[in-house]
């Protein structure tokens, strides 16, 4: 992954989005030949993208070297190295509430990324483009979804662990899909709790529901199911506007053949803002298109 440069004519620059932060979103024209339906899906959340060093109450992309996965000779060395570039690219991050939880977020007729893809489709645009979404689900009086979309323009390479996780089935991925973390802003307790540079298996931990989809596969994490996870992220919750945190996802590399890991993708959310938080109907909105083909 390029490392983040910042432009000297703009207060703004590139992270490992590959867009720069703008405060002003314009509308894509489905009949404009620029359409870019990655920016789009990047620009228009309610929470925003943001500078990756200075940004608050939004999102960024932290490279891939900020997170350390276990290297090429890892079951002989033990040792970890920087990951490196990501294997997708960003695609926009969704902070939703709801009087009850959302699952299969991809999949509803009102989801903004699928609308996006859906408009490049129209143009003959990113036509093998295939979405991976992790939606972390909150409990709560009201329920909240923090949902990440990371996208490749071409086809996931066959027989790569990658593509065994797409096409695999729940046993197999949730023996490998992980998380890591690092605090980079945040209070001693949230950093005592949630623990920095820690990694998980999400599948084994908590309970993660898989919806697969003719080019996309969301991957929803239901906090709630685990009792000590709930408890952690109350205290995180408690303080939220003082925590920004790096979370990295990835399959986890169990044979030697698997190595070196690499991030599927990685985000950066800054001193987020509850209230930021748009709200989302649970009511059954159907599904259509060909993000909305449940397999």
């Amino acid at each position: 992954m390029c490392p983040t440069t910042k432009n000297p004519n703009d207060t703004a620059y590139e992270d490992a989005s590959g867009f720069a932060p703008t405060r002003v979103i314009s509308l894509a024209v489905v009949e404009d030949p620029s359409y870019d339906w990655r920016r789009e899906a990047i620009e228009g959340g309610s929470l925003r993208h943001v500078d990756l060093h200075k940004g608050v109450n939004g999102w960024a992309s932290p490279p891939g070297d900020f997170f350390r996965l276990r290297g090429p000779d890892y079951f002989s060395s033990r040792q970890k190295y920087p990951s490196g570039e990501w294997l997708l690219r960003p695609a926009g991050v969704d902070w939703l509430r709801s009087a009850n939880r959302l699952d299969n977020v991809v999949g509803r007729r009102d989801n903004r990324i699928a609308t996006a893809l859906r408009r490049a489709h129209s143009l003959g645009r990113a036509r093998k483009a295939f979405v991976v979404a992790v939606n972390l689900q909150i409990p709560g009086r009201e329920c909240h979804s923090a949902v990440f979309y990371y996208a490749a323009e071409d086809p996931i390479p066959a027989g790569s662990l990658l593509y065994r996780f797409i096409h695999g089935d729940d046993a197999f991925r949730n023996a490998r899909f992980k998380i890591v973390n690092r605090i980079v802003k945040g209070p001693w307790l949230v950093r005592t709790s949630v623990g920095n540079h820690a990694a998980c298996l999400l599948g084994k931990a908590l309970s993660c529901n898989y919806h697969r989809g003719e080019n996309y596969l969301e991957i929803d994490v239901d906090i709630g199911s685990s009792a000590i996870a709930t408890a952690i992220l109350h205290i995180a919750l408690g303080c939220v506007t003082e925590v920004t945190i790096d979370m990295g996802f990835l399959v986890e590399a169990q044979e030697e053949e698997e190595l070196p890991e690499r991030l599927i993708g990685a985000v950066r959310v800054a001193q987020m803002e509850m209230s930021s938080a748009r709200y989302v109907e649970t009511r059954d909105v159907g599904k259509e298109g060909r993000l909305g083909i449940l397999h």
